[in-house]
């Protein structure tokens, strides 16, 4: 007999007297009976109390927030539309179009609706067919390194993974991106690509936008070959011209609890009074600043070091994540808007969605003052995009002002060129628009409806949470420029952020914020080389970088080789952490400190220089020590001579040809050896 178990091998153990055996069993039953009781007695406890609670049950699913239809055919069918304008939007561009192309189908005689993927079930693509005259467009940003929005993450996921039949959705698509980048369009090139492969039939051909030039231009010539195809397609005709609706109808609340209106927040009313994680882009966390320190000793830029305190707020950050900040617009701005148009700039009031169907109930978090909207929500600075101007045009009383507004507002070779050299080259914000057409008198609410939203903007951390788990540093750059009309412009975020005063707990102290993850992170193995290249605020996430390597050596784990390449104008003016990363240097945690002045000699030096100096050097690392590489600044030209500095080396230490060493440097970008954090 064979007795399966540790249990079952007890019989074999040679047996003790008898009445120790008796005393044995009769404490084993003593504690089965005990057992039993304590079990019965738990089990009656939990069972009356759940029977006691199933009355409660319906009141606690009476307070719960109502789910949300994913079905947007089923809305498209409740609501007649026959065109949905999908958006993959971070900073509020593509949703903007979005909106303009589903005005756009009234025109002709179809009907269009602007929709957040985010918020549908996307594999109701293959359904779509169930609409007449049916069509879905799709304006998708591209982020980062060739990365898909927050909000068009899930689609991108659905795209990769399905194997629908979409045979018989009709489509079109436009991309917003920037040619500085490596992965100019990425996004828009990929939905394109991917809906045709799923059997898609796409009536029009992929339209890429591009920020480094005229992204409102490519969006006007592409949008207006775009409408004769759909035409052509249905077999439908343009019902007239250009109109102006409104989408919000203003309400004016005159006896109104202020505890009921916002005052700058987000999303939850009062969240800003009443923080509850966790923290992201519609519940930011208010964090004290704590430090601002100017850190170049001279010249006409103000570069800043910021340490804002995330203590209490669970948010977790690597080194390399990226902080948002909601910034507010300077004050003197929106009292010259308020004076120009006549108006009460703390009267409260709503914007309503005209439409009753549609999930965006306002265009910014309402009830509110306009004063609250023009300082937190609405973009007031950057250079209005045509159809604002074109909007506006009717609000001209002057007949000259108001044709040049048209004329900008148009398709025309003519229109597009002024709008470019009068609006776009001479930094024309809407104050500035307001100021030039002394005839121009909008109602700030039409105004309200059409500005853009103020958006987050997002910084390299430039700490390590291995050091700072409870603070966020950040290190920029304060903008400001004179423009062709002679008008001082500032950046928004910046011009805000130094004016942030770490004494006391007052509003002018506190920084609105959230962290967003990244994939620009250190090797897993902190015994891989790495060579870091960010001239500029460009060393912001490389501080974080080297402190987490300090960190970890000060654990006792084998660090490898840390080589910087740092550049700025003047050794004596804007030479950023100096001082720490002299230290670093010293104690052997940076092992190479490579510094470009770029203005202190006659021909000007940059990072790349140093890299073909150090050409050898940088191979064997690369070659024989795995290094990882990092870049970190400016796109348009520090990033991109850089990367062709990484090409000639190769071609030259790794004897290849021009195609192969740019094929090799690609792979280290696919591998993640070869990773960037770029801005334009």
């Amino acid at each position: 007999l064979t007795i399966m178990g540790d249990a079952g091998m007890e019989p074999t153990v040679s047996p003790p007297d008898s009445t120790a055996q008796q005393d044995s069993l009769v404490s084993m039953t003593d504690v089965f009976l005990i057992s039993l009781i304590v079990g019965l007695l738990t089990y009656w406890f939990f069972f009356r109390k759940k029977k006691e609670e199933i009355p409660e049950l319906p009141k606690m699913q009476t307070v719960a927030a109502p789910v949300r239809d994913s079905s947007f055919i089923e809305k498209m069918k409740k609501t007649g539309r026959n065109i949905v304008v999908f958006y993959g939007s971070q900073t509020g561009t593509a949703e903007e179009f979005a909106n303009r192309l589903s005005k756009d189908a009234h025109r002709y005689g179809l009907r269009g609706m602007a929709a957040d993927p985010e918020e549908y079930d996307l594999s109701d693509l293959s359904r779509l067919s169930e609409i007449d005259k049916s069509l879905a467009v799709f304006c998708m940003a591209t982020y980062g390194e060739g990365d898909p929005t927050d909000n068009a993450q899930d689609f991108y996921d659905w795209l990769q993974e399905a194997d629908a039949d979409l045979s018989g959705l009709r489509f079109a698509v436009f991309g917003l991106g920037n040619k500085t980048y490596e992965h100019f369009n990425a996004m828009g090139k990929y939905v394109d690509k991917r809906l045709e492969e799923l059997g898609a039939q796409r009536i029009f051909e992929l339209g890429m936008g591009d920020d480094d030039g005229n992204l409102e231009e490519d969006f006007i010539t592409w949008r207006e070959q775009f409408w004769p195809a759909v035409c052509e397609h249905f077999g439908v005709e343009a019902t007239g011209e250009e109109s102006s609706i409104r989408q919000y109808e203003l309400v004016v609340h005159t006896d109104v609890n202020m505890n009921k209106v916002y005052t700058g927040e987000m999303g939850r009313l009062k969240s800003y009074e009443n923080q509850k994680p966790p923290f992201d882009a519609k519940n930011p966390f208010l964090a004290q600043v704590t430090e601002n320190r100017k850190l170049n000793e001279g010249g006409e830029r103000h570069l800043m070091h910021l340490e804002l305190d995330i203590s209490n707020s669970k948010i977790r950050y690597e080194s390399g994540d990226h902080v948002a900040v909601y910034p507010a617009n300077d004050s003197s701005l929106v009292n010259q808007i308020g004076e120009i148009l006549g108006t009460d700039l703390d009267m409260i009031m709503s914007l309503n969605n005209l439409d009753e169907e549609s999930n965006k109930k306002h265009p910014f978090p309402c009830p509110t003052s306009y004063r609250t909207a023009l300082t937190y929500y609405l973009d007031i600075t950057n250079p209005p995009r045509t159809n604002v101007l074109y909007e506006l045009a009717q609000y001209a009383s002057d007949a000259g002002e108001q044709e040049r507004l048209r004329k900008m507002a148009s398709s025309a070779a003519e229109g597009k060129a002024l709008y470019l050299s009068w609006v776009v080259e001479a930094r024309r914000n809407i104050l500035a628009i307001l100021q030039d057409m002394p005839s121009l008198h909008p109602p700030i609410d039409h105004l309200c409806e059409l500005l853009p939203r103020l958006q987050a903007r997002y910084y390299s951390i430039a700490s390590s949470s291995k050091v700072h788990p409870n603070a966020i540093h950040i290190c920029a750059v304060m903008v400001e420029y004179e423009t062709k009309t002679g008008r001082l412009n500032k950046g928004v975020a910046t011009n805000w952020l130094k004016n942030k005063v770490p004494d006391g707990n007052g509003s002018s102290s506190m920084v609105p914020m959230y962290v967003r993850k990244s994939q620009f992170r250190l090797p897993f193995k902190p015994n891989t080389p790495v060579i870091m290249i960010g001239p500029g605020t460009g060393i912001a996430p490389f501080i974080g970088f080297i402190q987490e390597r300090a960190w970890l050596k000060q654990q006792g784990k084998e660090v490898g080789e840390t080589v910087l390449y740092y550049g700025c104008r003047h050794e004596r003016e804007d030479y950023l952490y100096r001082e720490e990363l002299a230290r670093f240097h010293q104690e052997g945690i940076l092992t190479q400190l490579n510094v470009a002045f770029s203005r202190d000699q006659a021909q000007k030096v940059y990072v790349q220089h140093l890299l073909k100096k150090n050409k050898e050097n940088i191979w064997k690392l690369i070659n024989e020590g795995n290094a990882h590489i990092y870049v970190c600044g400016d796109a348009r030209n520090m990033a991109r001579d850089v990367q062709n500095t990484f090409y000639e080396i190769v071609a030259e230490f790794g004897n290849m040809s021009q195609p192969q060493a740019v094929d090799y440097v690609k792979k280290l970008m696919t591998k993640g050896r070869y990773s960037l954090d770029v801005w334009s």
